[in-house]
């Protein structure tokens, strides 16, 4: 993995510095857009709207558009002044409850590691953390934005989970909240009932996507088949040792994931066979 930030944790007078990871990825199948009639790339160009004229990266600046129409230009410059105290630094601001940072309010997880010389801090950090039972409440600067965020311990790892403020977060507006429903006590006793027998330990690894496997499949059935389109111009590339062929990353791909998939179902207690239940009285 590639850092893509490094600071420090900061909380009263203890700094450990520590390095960011992403912690998740998007696993899915990319596509180019294409001309349906010669398979050739489609190719987005930024054009100017009052002369016509492809802009240079270099020359595109950000706007900010005011209800009239007209047009804030914010500068390099203008940027650079704003306030970013914790560019460099995980400020924590107070700990929390665990259960009080509520899932909608994730953003993105990231993994931190520490400096040779801050592990000792780190691990002692970390394990008061995770025997607090509590979240570490803080602010980060990443990507010149500074964003709220929670630090909590995963695996032995202290994660840094970026969270959405508080007016990010819509308010839900739906009228059957301010209808009177009834529900029954019987009703409400079966509901319960049905959660409890459906309830078992969330083991992540049992899932996978069908979609995107189904997807891998048919991309491969049509290079299989010689389904494919060369565009004009484009020359076959040269070989490599690694494999650059589709159908060989994507066997791989699915082999991996079929392997997976068996050895979780292997290391599944085998459930026992259900009893019959006892008749019931017909009264």
């Amino acid at each position: 993995m590639r850092s893509i930030w490094a600071g420090a944790i900061s909380f009263g007078l203890v700094v450990i510095p520590v390095k960011l990871y992403a912690a998740t990825e998007q696993r899915d199948i990319t596509f180019r857009q294409v001309h349906r009639k010669d398979g050739a790339r489609i190719q987005f160009r930024r054009v100017c709207t009052l002369d016509g004229e492809e802009v240079p990266y270099a020359d595109i600046a950000k706007g900010y558009e005011l209800p009239t129409g007209d047009m804030v230009v914010l500068t390099d410059d203008d940027l650079a002044d704003l306030p970013l105290v914790t560019a460099h630094r995980i400020e924590v601001l107070h700990f929390a409850p665990a259960a009080q940072v509520e899932p909608i309010y994730a953003a993105k997880s990231y993994y931190t590691e520490p400096d040779q010389a801050g592990v000792r801090a780190y691990v002692l950090f970390r394990d008061a953390l995770e025997k607090s039972g509590k979240v570490a409440v803080a602010k980060v600067a990443l990507r010149q934005r500074e964003a709220l965020a929670a630090l909590r311990v995963r695996e032995g790892v202290i994660t840094l989970e970026t969270l959405l403020w508080p007016d990010e977060v819509r308010q839900p507006d739906f009228g059957f909240l301010d209808e009177d429903i009834d529900v029954r006590p019987q009703e409400l006793k079966m509901a319960s009932s049905l959660i409890d027998t459906m309830t078992e330990d969330f083991d992540p690894g049992q899932y996978h996507d069908a979609y995107r496997e189904a997807l891998e499949a048919v991309v491969r059935a049509k290079i299989e088949g010689n389904d494919i389109v060369r565009p004009a111009g484009t020359e076959a590339p040269e070989p490599s040792a690694q494999p650059a062929d589709l159908t060989e990353i994507l066997r791989a791909s699915v082999a991996a994931v079929k392997s997976e998939r068996a050895e979780a179902d292997a290391a599944k207690p085998k459930a026992a066979p259900a009893k019959a239940a006892p008749p019931k009285a017909v009264p």
